[in-house]
């Protein structure tokens, strides 16, 4: 078998394997349907943590149990984004929809809900309390089933917030105001009226519980990807802590509450909760105001927690004390949380997971979301993105290509130094630095553009995976969804077809890829013909080979970032070529790979 042959059986198997390591290394991420056995866990355990209490002795009182709901009455939440009710049985907002998403691209697609009741599979509330201190007990203060009484309004709309009430056997009167805004976020105020004999201490919490499924915890609808945050997200005076299930349910052990938690002394600005994918949900406490953070996990139970504990609070015989918080809870859309942020939420915008290069992707988001208002195309904008971009590497790109037509012409003569010096490596690296500098072309110069790409390539990854603007956001014809992989195939003619394409991230659908990788995989190979090829006849292969193996590796990735890719590399063939014909060169694209073009002579150049 001759060299040649075996450089191509060579190269075949490295590209089969990499795309199969590539396969192993970002599988597809898949949702965990709750069994039937982990629903009724989830049902018959539905108990969520006692707060942590500034008072000793509170802290050791029994837990809220926050039981199903059953048949207890329940007052609608009703805006132009949401849709929903709250409990008068603990008075927990727990049922919250959000109307501007749905699940999926189908026409009968039901609208995402967020929040869900104790009692259904995957239950997710927030409810609020006092926890008892001195000259009270349990008993005493409102928990996770207390039965309120809705004192005033009706219906929970931007216009008309409920207020709830209940008295306790000593006459104290505990009441809860309810209000929401145009979006996502919920005031909550709770006061308590001391109309006993006797002063009474307690502390004010928020609580949102979220039941895990199956025996080790895993929630449903979770990605499950390396590059993303799912779980637990707090800021603690200007300090941003992100922690995933997993980790959350790795906490030390509290002695007191048999639970690992997790304890954060905020001492003047803070949030805490959970954050998926796209949703989130959110305790936030007043600007300027101390509280004690905590995050738990309840393994007996399967119930993740996260709350906010404010100071204890004392009120005097005849005398009211109140305090108000906040609860997020809905997409976590930039130019919202953007809106929230400015209006006193610190730091709120870091809820977006912008990862380690979030001084690339916070930028990149602002003016791809710029883009798109004045286009109103997230796909097109994606291109326009791609040209910014393009030109503000355009000085470095210049020097680049130039140097690359100079390697290119000196391509003969670097042949004929490797035949002379035949297996005698170091005398070809000399003859090489001894051309390199005669003709004063420097062979690095061509990576720097390159090495600029990468971050900003995975940047725009993370934007485009991250971001709620790019979900569902449509290109045009098949293109219907810019975060999920190419839909066409040549199983459905590329789309002609009504029906879909392999099941996105399968095998099937890394093999029989669509239109966008293909133009991928084209236009990858067009750029790559201007380049200077190696002098090794194997590495020459392995670069042949590289635009129909990133064909296949990236035809399981998000279309948006496909989209990118073509543009960018459709406008740097476009701009090394123009350079190459400005420097006289003559790009032979479709020629040999190894004299890929000519210098023009005299009577061409007239």
């Amino acid at each position: 078998m001759d060299d040649q042959n075996k450089n191509l059986i060579l190269a075949t198997a490295l590209s089969f394997v990499v795309i199969l390591v590539w396969f192993v290394l970002f599988p597809p991420p898949e949702a965990t349907a709750p069994t039937e056995e982990a629903s009724i866990s989830a049902v018959e355990n539905n108990i969520a943590l006692a707060p942590s209490t500034p008072d000793a002795q509170a802290a050791a009182a029994t837990q809220a149990e926050a039981s199903a709901d059953d048949e207890s009455p329940r007052i609608a939440i009703e805006t132009a984004r949401l849709t929903g009710s709250v409990s008068l049985k603990g008075g927990r907002i727990d049922d919250l929809s959000l109307k501007d998403y749905r699940v999926s691209l189908d026409d009968d697609a039901e609208i995402v809900k967020v929040l869900s009741p104790v009692g259904t599979p995957s239950a997710y509330y927030a409810l609020y309390g006092w926890a008892p201190g001195a000259g009270l007990a349990l008993e005493d203060v409102p928990g996770a089933n207390t039965e309120w009484t809705l004192e005033e309004g009706t219906e929970l709309s931007v216009d008309t917030p409920i207020t709830l009430s209940w008295t306790n056997s000593k006459n104290m009167i505990f009441r809860r105001t309810l209000a929401v805004d145009e979006n996502y976020m919920f005031s909550v105020t709770q006061s308590v009226e001391n109309g006993s004999d006797t002063t009474a201490s307690m502390a004010p919490y928020g609580i949102l519980a979220r039941h895990g499924i199956g025996e080790d915890a895993d929630l449903p609808d979770l990605k499950n990807f390396f590059i993303l945050h799912e779980g637990v997200v707090n800021v603690t005076d200007g300090t941003l802590t992100e922690t995933d299930y997993d980790d959350v349910r790795d906490f030390e052990v509290n002695p007191n509450e048999g639970a690992q938690a997790e304890v954060y002394q905020v001492q003047k600005d803070g949030w805490i909760g959970f954050t998926d994918h796209f949703w989130m949900t959110t305790l936030i406490p007043e600007a300027g105001q101390s509280f004690k953070a905590a995050a738990k996990y309840d393994n007996r139970r399967k119930i993740y927690q996260t709350e906010t504990v404010l100071p204890t609070m004392t009120v005097a015989p005849g005398a009211t004390a109140e305090v108000s918080t906040q609860l997020f809870a809905g997409a976590k859309e930039w130019e919202t949380i953007r809106n929230y942020e400015k209006n006193g939420v610190i730091d709120f915008l870091n809820s977006i997971d912008w990862g380690w290069f979030f001084f690339l992707t916070k930028p990149i988001f602002w003016l791809l979301h710029n883009i798109n208002q004045l286009i109103g195309n997230m796909g097109w904008s994606i291109i326009g993105l791609t040209l910014i971009i393009k030109a503000a590497l355009f000085p470095l790109a210049y020097k680049s290509y130039v140097s690359m037509a100079k390697m290119k012409e000196l391509q003969p003569q670097m042949e004929a130094l490797k035949a002379a010096a035949g297996d005698d490596r170091q005398k070809m690296q000399q003859g090489m630095m001894e051309l390199y500098k005669k003709e004063k072309v420097n062979p690095a110069a061509g990576c720097l553009p390159i090495l600029l790409q990468i971050p900003i390539f995975f940047s725009l990854y993370k934007v485009i995976f991250v971001t709620i603007e790019l979900r569902q956001a449509p290109f045009f014809g098949p293109f219907q969804d810019l975060s999920a992989p190419d839909p066409t195939s040549i199983m459905n003619f590329f789309g002609l077809m009504p029906w879909g394409g392999p099941e996105a991230g399968t095998l099937m659908a890394t093999i029989f890829i669509g239109i966008l990788p293909l133009l991928l995989g084209i236009s990858m190979y067009l750029q790559q013909k201007l380049n200077p090829a190696p002098t090794d006849p194997t590495q020459q292969m392995i670069f042949a080979w590289m635009p129909w193996v990133f064909m296949f590796m990236l035809g399981s990735f998000a279309s948006g970032l496909v989209v990118y890719w073509i543009a960018n590399n459709t406008i740097t063939f476009t701009q090394q070529y123009l350079i190459m014909r400005s420097q006289g060169y003559k790009p032979d694209i479709f020629g040999n790979i190894k004299s890929g073009f000519k210098r023009k002579s005299k009577a061409d150049e007239k």
